[in-house]
């Protein structure tokens, strides 16, 4: 049996990676879409764009799994909460019309979401868990918890919901724009000291360990329902950023702590958003490493990017 993915959202960090983690494997090939390509909250569009796909595999070989792996997203969380609408349309409805789509095509369907789902007002542990009670503190929180239940209430036979926290990345073609590591990489060689806040805690995730633990997903038996899947381990922004620093070879010190209150955001963001890895584990999936390790590996990834050495 081969495996065909289809990749609405293809442009971004995640689907950058799965297409490049994806290219040259034996019986595993993957069509990435873009904006350009398809307008996932188009009901014609997505309808067809699955159909379609899935009519042309078949008709090659019955043997043929198709999975749709939904990495498009409404990420600008601050403008979502003037512009909820556009958020909505992008998180929410375009799942559930993939979702729609994959069930009548016979598809599976891997949508990803996020710790926004959760209020994140915990002040230390335990890890959110899977089936723990939601409660967005954002518009872009509530956007993607729509798009979730859009999943399981349309696809119950062959939805996943993937959530993951803090990710970075990009594959490639150059690290993601605007992520965190990407901008401490920026403002480390223009600033002297960086101030960074230390009361939020979650767990840094590489968008190229993700796009693998998708993979391992969409090849495995493990039931439909949600699975959380973030790197090992957790810290806070500032944390993070120290981690930064010591990777470009900087002095970590020059990363100062402060608090959220320093830095207003229109969107609340979570004070704690670690995820637990149990229904990941439970259904005897890969768990990926821990969030220190792949920083590294994504800075000698990103090195070997820039001398020609590609991945």
């Amino acid at each position: 049996m081969s495996l065909a993915l289809l990749v609405p959202g293809a442009g971004g960090q995640v689907g950058t990676d799965l297409l490049d983690l994806v290219r040259g494997e034996r019986n595993t090939f993957a069509r990435g879409l873009g904006l350009d390509a398809l307008d996932v909250t188009d009901p014609f569009a997505v309808k067809d764009m699955v159909s379609t796909w899935a009519r042309l595999l078949r008709s090659d070989s019955p043997a043929h799994e198709l999975v749709v792996v939904n990495a498009a997203a409404y990420t600008a969380v601050d403008a979502a909460e003037t512009d909820e609408d556009a958020a909505y349309a992008v998180n929410a409805t375009a799942p559930a019309l993939l979702a729609q789509a994959c069930a009548a095509a016979g598809a599976r369907l891997i949508h990803l979401s996020t710790d926004y789902v959760f209020p994140g007002d915990r002040s230390a542990g335990p890890p959110y868990d899977v089936d723990d009670p939601t409660g967005p503190r954002s518009a872009y929180g509530r956007t993607k918890l729509a798009g979730e239940q859009a999943v399981h209430a349309l696809h119950p036979a062959g939805g996943y919901v993937v959530r993951t926290a803090w990710l970075y990345g990009g594959g490639l073609h150059g690290p993601g724009a605007g992520d965190f590591v990407t901008t401490m990489t920026r403002l480390e060689a223009e600033r002297e000291t960086l101030d960074v806040v230390n009361d939020q805690r979650g767990t840094p995730t590489w968008s190229r360990d993700l796009a693998a633990g998708l993979l391992a997903l969409a090849r495995s038996e493990a039931p439909p329902g949600t699975y959380h899947c973030t790197n090992a381990g957790e810290t806070s922004w500032h944390g993070f950023a120290q981690a930064i620093f010591a990777e470009l070879g900087a002095d970590a010190i020059r990363v100062l702590p402060t608090t959220s209150e320093a830095f207003l955001r229109p969107a609340r963001r979570p004070a704690y958003s670690v995820l637990s890895h149990r229904s990941w584990q439970a259904a005897d999936l890969p768990p990926l490493r821990h969030w220190r390790r792949a920083l590294s590996a994504y800075f000698s990834f990103r090195r070997a990017v820039a001398a020609g050495g590609g991945q």
